[in-house]
């Protein structure tokens, strides 16, 4: 199975600014794992056909439990479809934190984005000060049961998972080796309980300060299927680097 490098631009990229960012990994040439970009709103359909034919990934990085309606300022999950994009982030930490999304908003979105064609990366993580009093796995694995649906029409739940412990977003804190596996072994076997098969099969990233410099110990950890890259993803050359460590 092919590791995806995920970049995560979140409230960044004006339109030189974007093209700055894509035009390299257009022409990145063959990699050893897959790309997705995820630019804010405003940059996706063009970031969509700057990237036509280039194998590289667009996506969201929310989209509304609606498909339309009277929801000022939201965008639903047709409308990300509609722009392009093959994918969409939700329920990421700052959406949680900033935004006071619930696991139930963020499961009807799942089912919003799986309706509409899009395959949706859910983010779970916990806090310095959950992790402090040894409450990690149980915040993971009540996010995981409450943002992630039982079922979808035609199927089981068949988008990405992304751990992102929250105390090392933009901290430059890295979770150690140790404590990546500990967690992507506990998420595997929670999603294979839950789904069987698929949940074998399905990616789970790791996220948190993830930079050139320490990806390749991080990818090569077991079940740690790419990463959800923030900061790094806006620099073409560190994002490809991360790409491209071994």
């Amino acid at each position: 199975m092919r590791q995806l490098i995920a970049g995560n631009w979140k409230m960044h990229g004006l339109t030189a600014e974007a093209e700055s960012i894509v035009g390299p990994l257009r022409h990145a040439g063959v990699l050893e794992r897959d790309l997705l970009v995820c630019p804010p709103a405003t940059q996706i359909a063009a970031t969509v056909r700057m990237l036509a034919g280039s194998g590289v990934g667009v996506g969201g990085q929310d989209c509304h439990a609606a498909t339309h309606g009277a929801h000022t300022g939201d965008i639903s999950a047709p409308m990300l479809r509609d722009a392009g994009a093959q994918y969409v982030i939700l329920g990421h930490s700052e959406r949680r934190q900033d935004h006071g999304e619930t696991d139930p908003q963020i499961r009807a979105k799942t089912q919003a984005a799986q309706a509409a064609g899009l395959r949706p990366i859910v983010c779970v993580g916990e806090t310095d000060a959950e992790r402090q009093v040894d409450r990690a796995f149980a915040v993971v694995g009540a996010q995981l049961l409450g943002s992630l649906p039982d079922s979808f029409t035609g199927g089981a739940f068949d988008g990405i998972v992304a751990y992102e412990p929250i105390w090392a977003i933009g901290t430059g804190r890295t979770a150690t080796e140790a404590d990546v596996a500990a967690m992507h072994l506990f998420i595997r076997s929670e999603l294979t309980r839950r789904f069987g098969a698929a949940g074998q099969a399905t990616l789970i990233l790791y996220g948190g300060s993830v930079r050139p410099t320490n990806a390749a110990a991080l990818l090569a950890v077991p079940h740690v299927g790419g990463a959800l890259v923030g900061g790094a993803s806006l620099k073409a050359e560190d994002f490809l680097a991360i790409a491209r460590a071994k």
